[in-house]
């Protein structure tokens, strides 16, 4: 999990959705389920881009016979440099080494309201 979440926390778009199966769905909190790799990738470009950085640091897992629960603490930077730091749960399904499922339960109503 720790290389999957170094993808993430260096904004590499790219790396990331080389974990995902080409038919992966992932929902990011309460939005829409964005679903296949190329759409992911659009998707998580986006949220790159309306953040300066984010920092994970994985506190437990677990794994089942299908899949990953991992939780922690994320900080995102934003764009004027404050912080806001927020619990996250991720649910992975996987699918032959891959993510075929990427759930992320987080409250990150604060980030964009300062």
């Amino acid at each position: 999990m720790q290389a999957l979440f170094q993808t993430i926390d260096n904004q590499d778009s790219e790396a990331f959705t080389q974990w995902l199966t080409a038919d992966a769905s992932f929902r990011f909190g309460n939005q829409p389920a964005v679903q296949g790799r190329d759409a992911i990738r659009e998707y998580v470009q986006g949220f790159f881009a309306s953040v300066q950085a984010l920092s994970h640091q994985l506190e437990r897992q677990w794994t089942t016979a299908d899949g990953v629960v991992c939780h922690g603490q994320v900080t995102y930077t934003r764009h004027d440099s404050t912080q806001l730091t927020v619990p996250f749960c991720n649910v992975l399904n996987m699918t032959d080494g891959k993510v075929h499922g990427y759930l992320i339960f987080a409250d990150t109503s604060a980030l964009y309201g300062g």
